[in-house]
């Protein structure tokens, strides 16, 4: 979806970038595991990443499981609550399960994978989100939409 929404926003012209697990726990946070300590730390790192891009002017698109709300508000604290925009993308247990092409579900009941957001580690839902994606039966393309849609209404893009 973030991959989506910033191809949506390349194409409007706007500079972007989007941050996610391929571009950060394999570069400046590799050294972090996934243990509850390390995953405060690696949003607080993404964080202040994020801040560095939105203070040179660059639209930041986060995608990461942040299972704790103590670290979103923390993040919205940091960057300044009118920049950012906390979309959950609400998706059962067993549609992430069904979409899982590594097999990291299996692993996790298996118990080959410790403190796994939401099979053996918690993930406490966003309370009032920005933006609420119920992601059961929608499909990418609407998506895209509702998104695009908020930053329209609420000033953060302009149409060109």
């Amino acid at each position: 979806l973030a991959n989506a929404v910033e191809a949506k926003l390349h194409k409007l012209n706007y500079h972007t970038y989007l941050l996610d697990g391929d571009n950060i726990r394999h570069g400046i946070n590799s050294d972090l595991g996934f243990d509850d300590k390390s995953r405060v730390e690696n949003i607080r790192r993404i964080g202040e990443v994020a801040k560095l891009f939105v203070d040179a002017g660059v639209m930041v698109l986060s995608a990461f499981i942040s299972p704790f709300k103590d670290d979103r508000d923390r993040v919205r604290e940091l960057v300044g609550a009118e920049e950012f925009i906390e979309v959950f993308v609400d998706t059962p247990l067993e549609v992430c399960e069904s979409r899982d092409p590594k097999g990291l579900y299996k692993k996790a009941r298996d118990g080959e994978i410790p403190n796994f957001t939401g099979i053996s580690s918690p993930y406490e839902k966003p309370i009032n989100p920005e933006i609420h994606i119920v992601n059961d039966k929608s499909n990418i393309g609407e998506n895209v939409e509702l998104i695009i849609t908020y930053l329209k209404k609420n000033g953060y893009i302009n149409v060109r």
